[in-house]
């Protein structure tokens, strides 16, 4: 997709919004641990999530990305943010990315945000919010112990420019009523308006309800498998504008999520499979056409009264699934050996754990722990194993 292809590769290649790009490149500049986090507002599609990812890049940062879903609940914050804040000398050098944070609402969401505001409070590691509204009651406890900083829609200008020259590098046109269409319709959201005039284009163009338009990808997957038809669900796909890997993504992790029977699991995987071959060929021949087969493919997904709900993970499962463990086990030989060397968890897990760590990985290192406490220990070193 286009919207990928020519995704900014640096600040450079971003458009507009000059004062947010220097407010955020200064503070990530200044960062040391307590430093505020930072909260970026704006409507979709102009960069949010962009320009936090090559923030993290160019200053040398192992991006986490997040969705609101991931952290619905205090022991969904605690499980995933829990290994890395705790832990942030032993993997690595993270930076936080929490998208769409101002989706945390409901009565699943119990403990969320308090837990959240209680990170943002006394952050270890960088850490950036996206929201697409800040005016709700539990963002505005987010936005004190934040700072904030307003992205807004491209102006129409800068657009006509842009689109100009993409279309000029794809050797492709269009008039200049439907450009300014284009432009108008998009309301500032750079990945929408390159969506629709490459759909245009490739003479690709689906019609669609208005009730469907303006869904959000959780929005959407949740109603696709909520819908009542198969051309219900046809029409919900269709209306979901987003990059092909994206789209193939959050189907997969909602999938493998979701409490199904042994057999729906099968079966959707092997039609997630399908599509994802469809769009591997797509990138590799640039035969964007066939991007018409993509949803017909994943419509297959779709059976009435499937337990399917919409769950995001932008780090791979093993990653996951290994930060979980990993960090269970952390905590257990920190809190052990804190206490024999009569310091903080705190202290020790920064300072001391790094180095136990490599001596013990080299058996260069007796701990001079009793039977007991070596015992719980060499459990612990199994899990990490």
């Amino acid at each position: 997709m286009w919207s990928e292809k020519y995704r900014p590769k640096n600040l450079l290649d971003m458009i507009g919004n000059e004062e947010a790009k220097e407010s955020i490149v200064n503070w990530l500049g200044k960062w040391m641990k307590g430093s505020k986090p930072v909260l970026l507002v704006g409507p979709p599609g102009i960069g949010k999530t962009t320009l936090a990812t090559i923030c993290a890049k160019q200053f040398g940062y192992d991006l986490i990305g997040l969705n609101a879903s991931d952290i619905r609940n205090k022991q969904r914050i605690q499980e995933i943010l829990g290994p890395v804040l705790g832990n942030a000398s032993v993997l690595g050098k993270p930076m936080i990315f929490v998208d769409e944070v101002d989706g945390i609402h409901g009565r699943a969401d119990y403990g969320g945000v308090e837990t959240l505001i209680d990170i943002l409070k006394e952050p270890t590691v960088p850490i950036v919010l996206a929201a697409n509204n800040d005016k709700s009651d539990k963002m505005k406890s987010i936005k004190k112990v934040t700072k904030t900083i307003q992205m807004r829609p491209i102006p129409p200008r800068l657009l006509r420019l842009y689109l100009e020259a993409i279309l000029k590098k794809e050797g492709e046109s269009l008039s200049l009523g439907t450009t300014v269409k284009l432009i108008l319709q998009s309301r500032g959201d750079i990945r929408s308006m390159l969506n629709s005039a490459q759909a245009l284009v490739t003479g690709f163009e689906p019609t669609m309800e208005k009730s469907f338009v303006t869904m959000d990808i959780e929005e959407s997957v949740n109603t696709f498998f909520k819908a009542k038809s198969t051309e219900e669900a046809r029409a919900i796909l269709f209306s979901l504008r987003i990059d092909p890997r994206e789209k193939i993504d959050a189907f997969y992790s909602s999938v493998i999520s979701s409490p199904l029977a042994k057999e729906d699991m099968q079966k959707m995987l092997e039609i997630i499979s399908e599509a994802d071959m469809i769009y591997g060929k797509i990138m590799r021949t640039q035969e964007w056409r066939l991007l018409k087969y993509l949803d017909s493919i994943l419509v297959g997904l779709f059976k009435e009264g499937t337990p399917v709900r919409y769950s995001q993970f932008n780090l791979p499962w093993p990653i996951i699934n290994r930060l979980r463990w990993d960090g269970r086990a952390i905590k257990g030989i920190i809190s052990i050996l804190s206490k024999k060397m009569h310091v903080s968890r705190s202290d020790f897990a920064t300072f001391y754990f790094p180095y136990v760590l490599f001596c013990m990985k080299n058996k260069t290192l007796d701990l001079g722990l009793d039977q007991s406490t070596n015992e719980i220990m060499q459990k612990e070193m199994a899990i990490l194993k």
